[in-house]
């Protein structure tokens, strides 16, 4: 084993040491078992959904070649985590409490055996998923899962009709169409942002290095031919010439040198960095106030004390500060790295977009982890079934742990996938794939739906891929398949470990 892989396996061993240690103190002795079960299947939950769901997440980073598996590492334990702690909180409550409504008289033991049957038939399906290198929808999992156990439970339980009345088909509905509708918005505002950058500065600059190419060119013919005709002369002729342009003496040196005065005068004309500094400092800009404003209005309105006007301030100098940046680095460029100039602006871009999407990711799917362990881990201190409570720390830092850890020994299939087999992968590709599934992400997040990151973006990848004409669609064949199959696996695993546990618990 490498000397980081050590390294990594010793933060997690020592994490769920001292996360065994808080449970102990903080969990009645009488339900140490369970709560042991619980962290075992939520923490391989977690591990789960880092491999998969944070894989997917910086698997545009990764094939763009922006960042490296260990700065992917870097960034995820930090946004991943802030966003769970500071904008996961209503997706957890959905996740939680919003699927199915339980009767008032549910004995809390019941309840507990469902959220564990979810978390570890949802956990098992992501890491079969995984392995295979798909990328599925840890959402869709654990809902399949809570509602495969309800049901379950239901049958033993009721009768047929309170069962079904039991699960809140309106938000399954809304969670459905929310699968449908998000991957098409993916799509659609990825292909919109790539659009701009294509006609904008991909196209005029590609052009101006075809312009500048046959510019060199015809400038080395002109060159070429006038010393072959040179030596086309008698010796005496050409030591004339030669003599005549070095001392600037008669009208062939002046035909020489003013031809070449012509070239370097048209090409100073060619301004080859004119569309980037036009339109790479506005899309920074925007970008920038994009991420900022996702920030400031939700992942730190819980603690922020700012009002609307001054975080529009803040955003706004955030924008500012950004423009001028970044037209002050197109200016001091060379000429001569014109695409190398692009890729390492956007690339730095991509980094930022990669740390939104971490955090949007954290804000979301975190919550399939956390939701369910949270509701057992409340039921077990209070000993009844609350619709919501606080995460605590410890929970929120071990879970967060376990999804980074997750990333870093399970990852690098999904990783594979959604860098490089979908469709080719650039920063200017990778930042408008991550841009625009952020945006879509956070959204949904503000509005409480546990969206699937998967399917949104896969569907900016497909839709940035759409517009290069180099999708890979025959990839989706197995990638679609997992995704119908994932909620109904889930499910029907649920409801056999529901009866396993109610057998072995005899309750």
């Amino acid at each position: 084993m490498s000397k980081d892989n050590l390294i990594a396996l010793f933060v997690f061993v020592i994490s769920v040491v001292c996360f065994s240690i808080w449970g102990y103190n903080y969990i009645s002795g009488n339900y140490l078992l369970l709560f042991a079960l619980a962290g075992v299947f939520g923490i391989f939950m977690a591990f789960n959904i880092g491999g998969n769901d944070v894989a997917n997440s910086f698997g545009t980073s990764v094939g763009a070649k922006t960042v490296t598996i260990k700065q992917a590492l870097i960034i995820a334990a930090v946004f991943e985590l802030s966003g769970a702690i500071f904008a996961g909180g209503e997706v957890t409550k959905t996740i939680r409490s919003g699927i199915v409504v339980f009767p008032n008289d549910l004995n809390p033991m019941l309840f507990v055996i469902i959220m564990l049957s979810a978390l570890l038939s949802s956990g098992v399906w992501i890491f079969v998923a995984t392995k295979k290198g798909l990328p599925v929808s840890t959402t869709h999992s654990i809902v399949g899962g809570i509602v495969g156990a309800s049901i379950m439970m239901g049958i033993f339980q009721f009768s047929g009709a309170q069962t079904l009345q039991m699960v809140n088909w309106n938000e399954i509905i809304k969670i459905i169409l929310s699968w449908i509708i998000s991957p098409l918005l993916g799509g659609i505002v990825a292909y919109l942002i790539y659009s701009y950058i294509h006609k904008n500065i991909l196209k005029p600059s590609e052009i101006i290095d075809d312009t500048l190419r046959i510019f060199k060119k015809n400038k080395k013919y002109f060159k070429d031919q006038y010393f072959n005709n040179l030596k086309q002369k008698t010796y005496e002729e050409q030591i004339q010439e030669l003599s005549a342009i070095v001392l600037d003496e008669d009208e062939t040196q002046s035909f020489y040198k003013n031809k070449l005065k012509e070239f370097k005068e048209k090409e100073r004309n060619i301004d080859a960095f004119s569309a980037l500094r036009k339109h790479i400092p506005v899309v920074g800009c925007v970008g920038a106030m994009i991420i900022a404003s996702m920030f400031l209005f939700k992942g730190l309105n819980k603690v922020s004390t700012l009002d609307i006007v001054q975080n529009t301030w803040i955003i706004f100098i955030i924008g500012t500060i950004t423009y001028i940046v970044t037209y002050a680095i197109i200016k001091i460029v060379k000429k001569t790295e014109l695409n190398k100039t692009i890729d390492r602006i956007f690339s730095w871009f991509q980094i930022f977009t990669a740390s939104s999407f971490a955090f949007s990711h954290g804000a979301n799917d975190i919550a399939n982890a956390l939701g369910p362990f949270a509701a057992i881990l409340d039921v077990l201190k209070n000993q009844t079934i609350n619709p919501t409570s606080p995460v605590p720390l410890a929970v929120l830092i071990m879970f967060g742990v376990s999804l980074v850890i997750g990333l870093w020994f399970l990852g690098k299939e999904v990783i594979a996938t959604v860098g490089s087999k979908l469709a080719e992968i650039k920063p200017t590709t990778g930042f408008s794939a991550e841009l625009g599934a952020s945006i879509v992400i956070l959204l949904a997040t503000q509005l409480g739906i546990p969206v699937s990151s998967t399917h949104i973006l896969i569907g900016a990848i497909l839709g940035i891929g759409f517009y290069n004409k180099n999708a890979n669609w025959s990839m989706m064949k197995p990638i679609g398949l997992a995704w119908v199959i994932t909620l109904p696996a889930a499910g029907l695993m649920a409801a056999f470990v529901f009866m396993v546990f109610k057998f072995i618990l005899g309750i």
